[in-house]
């Protein structure tokens, strides 16, 4: 296949492209600054600008851009670059896979897109919860509307934190277990939703190519753990003792909403629509996900 990549040059799109290439599909990039090579395609989503040739005779889209949501606290000025970032470049991208006739698009989202859901499991069939984190969610997905109404097969990407080797959340987690600061986040019985990273890639290959599914799937591990159990397992994995409570004042007064939205609070998620579709999981639990990124 011909696949195009927004966002390649991330955590997950680093990671996808290697794949990709390595099961000898054709991957082109799409980047900002001037191409480096034949296999990149300059745009610009700020001004809607991106390279005819760039999505011309793609089976393909996955779109993967976006800032990271842990990089800074969650100012005003730093929800709306949130925002910039996912919703402006994927509506873009949707319109021109409409005009060229891309029959996939692959887009990223989140899996805090349900918001606050306690104990109560819930599917892609859950609806939007309420808060800024959810809003985002909803919006990104609204923006593939283009692509979806010109008849592509959209797929919505609800991922989790991926449990990666380096980098990402597990990657400044493991530096604060590694010192002996790791700890339970408040209550601890908040749910924390995790993938692994080769469930990660692996599971956005099998949505390129399975035309069965399309909409929301949730990306997250079979097995959900609270933020309590998700301590004690890193606290195993690291060799170290993770016994400190951070207390949900001093989490918000570092992280402002960030800490009410995407730490203290988390959707107890499964993967309903990756498994009905046949997907196998190579992690299934948070153990055997940290004990390949970390082991």
């Amino acid at each position: 296949m011909k696949i195009a990549i927004a966002g390649s040059s991330g955590l997950i799109g680093t990671a996808l492209v290697a794949s990709l290439r390595h099961d000898r599909h054709d991957v082109v990039r799409l980047v900002r600054r001037p191409p480096a090579g034949a296999d990149e395609f300059q745009w610009d989503p700020e001004q809607a600008i991106i390279d005819p040739g760039a999505l011309r005779g793609a089976d393909a889209v996955v779109n993967l851009c976006g800032v990271g949501i842990g990089e800074k606290r969650w100012t005003g000025a730093f929800k709306q670059q949130l925002r910039d970032s996912r919703i402006t470049p994927t509506d873009v991208l949707a319109n021109e896979v409409a005009n060229v006739g891309v029959p996939v698009l692959v887009n990223a989202s989140g899996i805090n897109f349900y918001g606050d859901t306690g104990d109560r499991i819930v599917d892609e069939s859950t609806p939007v919860g309420t808060g800024f984190f959810p809003t985002l969610c909803r919006d990104w997905e609204d923006a593939t509307h283009a692509a979806t109404a010109a008849g592509a097969r959209t797929v919505l990407l609800r991922s989790a934190p991926v449990m990666a080797r380096r980098g990402g959340a597990l990657g400044r987690l493991r530096l604060l277990y590694s010192v002996g600061l790791g700890g339970r986040l408040g209550s601890g019985r908040q749910y924390f939703p995790w993938i692994s990273m080769v469930d990660e890639i692996r599971a956005i290959k099998f949505l390129v190519t399975d035309s069965s599914l399309s909409g929301p799937v949730n990306l997250v591990g079979p097995a959900p753990v609270t933020n309590a159990q998700f301590n004690k397992a890193m606290s195993r994995a690291i060799h170290r003792p993770a016994p400190w409570v951070v207390p949900k004042f001093a989490l918000t007064a570092l992280l402002g909403d960030l800490a009410n939205e995407g730490l203290l609070v988390g959707p107890r998620a499964i993967p309903a629509a990756l498994e009905g579709a046949g997907y196998v999981f190579r992690h299934n639990t948070i153990n055997e996900a940290l004990e390949a990124a970390i082991g």
